[in-house]
């Protein structure tokens, strides 16, 4: 039975927009209290009395006020996030849709039961609540806050219309504007640490950028170093065989053959620093590998087996290479929280298992690999040793690749 598609989608989603998903459905949610909360207050004993026309009317605010609500907090986390611009015509809707909900409870009150003044004057302060959620998101501190202090300014004169006394009216105001505060401020915060993810997630990659431009400018530097003087001598002394060879010197020859001399170091001198640079030792690897994947939040399990273990530097050379493909698919094609690197020796062979958690499922996941799984295959072929991608846990990928021991061990693993 597979896996089903909300699941898989689920999967796909990187750790940043799985965080969104969470972050933005809980303010949704929260827009989807207004119902209950109209719900809970009609079932009150003393709302029995309330006329039909109260009745429909809160229940259409406030099934509205959940349409405006998602709808208002979707732009204004995406204004947040810098996706889009500032959504006016949504504020300000929503600013209508609860500037008229609260008039009309307030003053519809007095003519709906008996009893209806105190229904309204519930009401209407929840929908001014609710309201001030997607403001606080969309707008800057400074502003949300103006506009909280407008929305209470234009609703007090209803109260006051509907004949609530100037004290009551003011403990109501004082009731709303903490409720606004604490509301606006929880979806301010929730969609500031939205933010912060994307910003965390960026800085990562950013930061994987940055390894790679410096170890261009380690290899760009080494290649300076070794060919700058070189280049400098070949120049001055191919000047030189020039001017010895117009006066018809013999030792413009020798100079030649100082300069193919230079030359062919030179040559010999390049290739030692790519072999250096193309050379991966196992336990630097391994070093490494820990180092990045407990950077981006990602338990690692190392066990290379026994400390006197050893094995030959070929065999350390490919199985460093193999570390360091692995660590860059697990990092660049998972959202692993889990990823094991285990070493063992049998009779004629080492093996080395990586396995992480963290894959998106996939109706026929690819058995052979990419361009980087190509290229351990080629370099393990050349040395006996094989690839192989055995069949791992469902939402698991790993990787065994296995080397043929040398006679005599020669350098330690550890």
């Amino acid at each position: 039975m597979g896996v089903p598609r909300p699941i898989r989608g689920w999967r796909s989603y990187g750790k940043p927009k799985r965080t969104e998903i969470y972050l933005r459905w809980s303010l949704y949610l929260a827009a989807m209290l207004q119902p209950l909360l109209v719900l809970n207050l009609l079932a009150d004993p003393g709302a029995r009395d309330l006329s039909p026309a109260l009745r429909w009317g809160t229940a259409v605010s406030a099934g509205l006020g959940v349409v405006l609500g998602i709808w208002c907090f979707r732009a204004a986390i995406a204004h947040y996030l810098g996706r889009r611009g500032l959504p006016v015509g949504r504020l300000a809707a929503s600013t209508g849709l609860a500037l008229a909900s609260g008039w009309s409870l307030l003053l519809l009150g007095p003519h709906a039961g008996p009893d209806s003044l105190p229904f309204s004057g519930a009401m209407a302060p929840a929908l001014l609540t609710f309201w001030s959620g997607p403001v606080a998101v969309a707008l800057p501190v400074r502003r949300a806050a103006l506009a909280g202090v407008a929305m209470l300014a234009l609703t007090a004169p209803a109260a006051m219309i509907a004949g609530v006394d100037a004290a009551t009216t003011s403990g109501l105001l004082t009731g709303v504007a903490v409720d606004m505060t604490l509301f606006g401020a929880t979806c301010r915060c929730t969609a500031w640490l939205t933010g912060v993810v994307w910003e965390l997630d960026s800085a990562r990659e950013t930061q994987s950028r940055l390894a790679v431009a410096e170890e261009r400018l380690r290899f760009s530097r080494d290649l300076h170093d070794v060919l700058g003087r070189n280049l400098t001598t070949i120049a001055l002394k191919s000047e030189l065989a020039v001017q010895l060879a117009r006066r018809g010197r013999p030792e413009a020859a020798d100079q030649m053959t100082e300069v193919q001399r230079i030359a062919q170091e030179s040559h010999r001198e390049v290739r030692e620093v790519v072999r250096g640079y193309r050379t991966a030792d196992l336990q630097a690897e391994v070093n490494g590998a820990r180092a990045v994947l407990r950077a981006a939040d990602v338990e690692c399990e190392i066990d290379l087996g026994p400390e006197d273990v050893t094995l030959p530097p070929a065999t350390q050379s490919v199985l460093g290479w193999v570390v360091r493909e692995a660590t860059t698919n697990v990092l660049r094609h998972s959202e692993a929280g889990r990823c094991s690197v285990r070493l063992r020796l049998t009779a004629d062979r080492a093996v080395l298992e990586v396995e992480n958690d963290g894959v998106p499922d996939a109706p026929e996941p690819p058995r052979s690999g990419g361009t980087g799984l190509a290229g351990l295959r080629e370099r393990l072929a050349a040395h006996g040793g094989e690839l192989t991608l055995p069949q791992a846990a469902p939402g698991s990928f790993r990787l065994t690749a296995a080397m043929p021991l040398a006679p005599a061990p020669e350098v330690p693993v550890r």
